[in-house]
């Protein structure tokens, strides 16, 4: 067809001292599977959208956007060029014609390999970098438009080597071994490259395909299914860490519960790893790797020790690395278990006893459930025994924790309402064919009557956001700290002969009607935030579903707490104004907000060493501040400031103003509460006289 062979012509050959880039082809298997694909959306997927000239020239436009987000591998006439077929790839791919995607795919690999190559031959040759020289090098890649001529694409990558050899540099690296390392990257880049398949070609356009019809839908090859699989069944050991590709870094998703990260406490979400080193080994850069070799040379024997050098999140500058050693284990289902603790407070001459319950996923073993084990773990089980526990112990109220609760079993969300709420509706789940079912109900009278407070940050998503939506619905309990993911999907793998495609079948809305999708579970006393909403949570995300309600269906209202926030949120901010830790936290999440913000980064040597020491000397600034506040000795550099800090995570002494405040907001509440209830008991009783 005339599509095919205008596309056949850009493919390109590129031929480089590492090997030839050969143009990749696609089979009749990757036709039928597109055909396969694009017939299970249009009749499976939640979101309605017909295959059309608006879907085709959004497609062409996301393709090139997935493979150079930065936008420094094509050049403008790259992308002109396949303006002929803008509203042709619908046509295509209905026919299960890849011709296009393929063409673009060839070229990129070609712009790729080109660049790489340039970018060793300047880091082989005797060409000085000027670091004297004042320049600068922008990094927004939400600012930059496609390269205009290769003379501009030179000028970028010498501006780009420059700093990522100052980076380097600065980090602690010879001058010579930082020009090697550069090299070696870009060397095993190729290699990377060279690797890739057709396969690869393939999920990687579907991909981009399904994601126009939401961030959650995607296509998992064999090779993908496998990995997938395997990280559901939690039969590998690891480090326990979700893992994403962003640009040319593995990024931190999301920290396992019950994990190594989460029990050594060593990495966090929106950390960027660079390097990998087994044990005592030379630590191998990462960079650029493909996400499924970064997960292989990260996996390995449980009790083996792996070290991670990392750019941690808090810092956009990226001029500091850190290396952090893990030792490797399975993610054990009681590793993941609820917990409790209790907060004393001191009020006077009396106390208020706070128990808290972190849950940090909604889990069940559902191979015990089906053995019908009587002693079977699960998120309510064990609840219901830490409330048992706690009880003992005299708690006048109960926080549930469920910041960083990526979800989990629907089930244990619906069974763990049950502790607190009658029986009721719990969550509203629509589906593709717009019918509502309401059957995930409490059905049990509530286990827990007393005060009750939710605690939520942006990493509380799914399961954590029903229960978390219910127990504000009903008015059961405050929901405080800050606004959850918003991720109120349902998805479902549909099985192909070549794979499985996972899509968004459904979504889940709360009982008055509210979807959690994109807007979350919005707290009644909000707290502060280390996470952005525009870059992390469900409306940072490209063609999320949007928000929406639907009938409210009639619950129980346990208590209308509007009357008392006004005097909650006074008390609060009066309390946290004096707290050391708090000001701490706020001055914390100000300084990472001011360095996420630097996009421009000078190229000056002194310069750059002069940023990086300022930034060490407000991070020193602001922990001395709360140390003054506590009456203790001020620390003279940042070295002994992450010494100090290393040591209260291995003692557990790391202070949680977010919870110390929950707790309070809990005893606020309590009083409030029964203050409120004996007005208006003593205004009936004058009214009955």
């Amino acid at each position: 067809m005339k599509l095919l062979s205008f596309a056949l012509t850009l493919l390109l050959l590129a031929t480089t001292a590492y090997g030839k880039t050969e143009p990749l082809v696609f089979t009749k298997q990757h036709s039928q599977t597109t055909v396969e694909i694009i017939d299970a959306l249009s009749n499976k997927h939640y979101k309605k959208q017909s295959l059309d000239d608006v879907f085709s020239s959004r497609l062409l436009d996301s393709y090139f956007d997935a493979l150079d987000p930065v936008k420094v591998y094509f050049l403008k006439s790259d992308v002109q060029q396949f303006e002929a077929v803008r509203y042709h790839f619908d046509d295509a791919l209905e026919d299960g014609d890849l011709a296009q995607a393929f063409a673009i795919f060839n070229l990129f690999r070609e712009r790729i390999a080109d660049r790489l190559e340039s970018n060793i031959s300047l880091l082989e040759s005797d060409f000085s970098f000027d670091f004297d020289l004042e320049e600068t090098i922008n990094l927004d890649r939400d600012t930059r438009s496609w390269l205009a001529s290769e003379a501009e694409a030179d000028d970028y990558w010498r501006k780009r080597i420059k700093d990522s050899l100052l980076r380097l540099v600065l980090s602690g690296k010879e001058s010579d071994a930082a020009r090697e390392l550069l090299r070696k990257r870009y060397a095993n880049q190729l290699k990377q490259l060279a690797r890739q398949d057709a396969d690869d070609a393939v999920q990687g356009f579907i991909n981009v395909m399904a994601g126009l019809y939401d961030p959650h839908t995607s296509y998992l090859d064999p090779r993908t299914l496998e990995n997938f699989n395997i990280s559901m069944s939690l039969s590998l050991e690891g480090i326990g860490a979700v893992l994403q590709l962003e640009d040319e870094f593995t990024k931190i998703v999301r920290i396992v519960p019950g994990g190594p990260a989460d029990k050594q406490g060593v990495l966090a979400a929106e950390d960027k790893i660079i390097g990998v080193a087994q044990d005592d080994d030379t630590m191998v850069d990462i960079i650029g790797w493909r996400l499924d070799d970064v997960v292989a040379l990260i996996r390995g024997k449980k009790d083996s020790r792996v070290r991670l050098e990392i750019i941690p999140g808090t810092s956009e500058g990226g001029d500091k690395t850190t290396i952090v050693a893990i030792i490797r284990d399975k993610v054990k289902l009681e590793e993941q278990a609820a917990k409790s603790r209790v907060i004393e407070l001191k009020q006077g001459e009396g106390s208020f006893r706070a128990g808290v319950i972190t849950v940090p996923a909604f889990y069940m073993d559902f191979e015990a459930y089906r053995k019908r084990d009587p002693n079977f773990k699960s998120t309510s089980r064990d609840v219901m025994k830490l409330i048992i526990d706690l009880k003992k112990e005299g708690v006048d109220g109960i926080v549930l924790d469920l910041r960083n609760n990526g979800g989990g079993s629907l089930y244990e969300a619906t069974a763990l309402t049950d502790l607190f709420i009658h029986p009721g509706p719990v969550v509203q789940i629509r589906h593709a064919d717009q019918h509502v079912s309401r059957e995930q109900r409490a059905r049990q009278k509530p286990f827990y009557n007393g005060p009750l407070l939710v605690l939520t940050n942006r990493l509380s998503a799914s399961a954590s956001e029903i229960f978390a939506g219910a127990i504000q619905d009903y008015g059961r309990g405050l929901v405080a700290g800050t606004t959850s993911f918003g991720k109120g999907t349902v998805q479902v793998l549909a099985p192909l002969k070549q794979g499985r495609l996972k899509l968004t079948e459904s979504k889940f809305y709360r009982v008055s009607g509210q979807s959690t999708q994109h807007r979350g579970v919005i707290p009644d006393i909000k707290f502060p935030s280390y996470f952005k909403m525009d870059e992390v949570g469900e409306s940072s995300q490209d063609n999320a579903l949007p928000w929406d309600s639907i009938r409210e269906v009639r619950h129980r209202m346990y208590e209308d707490f509007s009357p008392l926030l006004a005097v909650l949120k006074t008390q609060h901010e009066l309390r946290v104004g004096t707290d050391p830790d708090w000001r701490f936290m706020l001055d914390e999440i100000a300084l990472i907000t001011e360095q996420r913000a630097l996009k421009e980064f000078t190229l000056n040597k002194i310069s750059r060493e002069q940023l990086k020491e300022q930034r060490e000397e407000k991070w020193l600034a602001i922990e001395n501040a709360r140390r003054e506040k506590r009456n203790e000795a001020p620390f003279d550099t940042t070295e002994a400031v992450e010494a100090f800090r290393k040591q209260q995570k291995e003692d557990e002494l790391t202070p949680d103003p977010i919870l110390q405040e929950a707790a309070h907001l809990l005893s606020d509440y309590t009083h409030a509460a029964a203050a409120s209830l004996e007005t208006r008991l003593v205004g009936k009783e004058a009214i009955n006289q």
